[in-house]
C-alpha cells in the first residue's frame, strides 16, 4: 500500500493536549494498520479536510477524526453521513460504540480505544464503494 502522509496532520495533532493527542495518534495508527492489511486499499492519502485529519482512498469513504475543545473528554471519528456506514455500525456495535447521529463515533478519552470494533468499522469504511450494495455491508 502506498501511503501519502499529510505533514500538517501531525502538526495539528501535536498541538492538542496530551490525552487527546495520544488517543488521536492511536486512532491514526489503527487506521494505517487496517489500511496496510486490507488488500483492497492500494493507496491511502492523509490530509486535512475541514481542518480535521482525514484519510482518503479510492475504494472507500473518507474517514475524518478530531478533538474539539468544546467537548474535551472525547475524540471523534467522522464518516460521510450519506452512506450506510453508521447505520451498519449501530447494528453491529451499539453495545461497544457511541454514535452521534449518522456521522460520527464518539470515543471517550477515559477509556481505551475499542480496537476490535473500530478496526472492523475502519475496514468497512475503507472498502465501502465495493460493498455498499450488500446487506449490512456484507457482514
Amino acid at each position: 500500500m502506498l501511503f501519502t502522509q499529510g505533514p500538517l496532520v501531525l502538526e495539528l495533532i501535536n498541538s492538542y493536549p496530551p490525552k487527546p493527542r495520544k488517543a488521536l495518534l492511536a486512532l491514526r495508527e489503527l487506521i494505517l494498520h487496517v489500511a496496510i492489511n486490507s488488500p483492497e486499499v492500494k493507496k491511502l492519502e492523509e490530509t486535512l479536510k475541514w481542518g480535521e485529519p482525514s484519510y482518503i482512498c479510492k475504494t472507500g469513504s473518507t474517514l475524518r477524526m478530531d478533538w474539539k475543545p468544546t467537548e474535551p473528554d472525547y475524540i471523534f471519528m467522522y464518516l460521510h453521513c450519506q452512506t450506510k456506514l453508521i447505520e451498519t455500525f449501530k447494528e453491529l456495535y451499539s453495545s461497544h460504540l457511541n454514535f452521534i447521529g449518522n456521522r460520527a463515533i464518539s470515543l471517550p478519552l477515559n477509556q481505551p480505544l475499542p480496537e476490535k470494533a473500530l478496526s472492523h468499522c475502519i475496514e468497512l469504511a475503507l472498502k465501502y464503494h465495493n460493498i455498499k450494495h450488500l446487506p449490512l455491508l456484507g457482514c
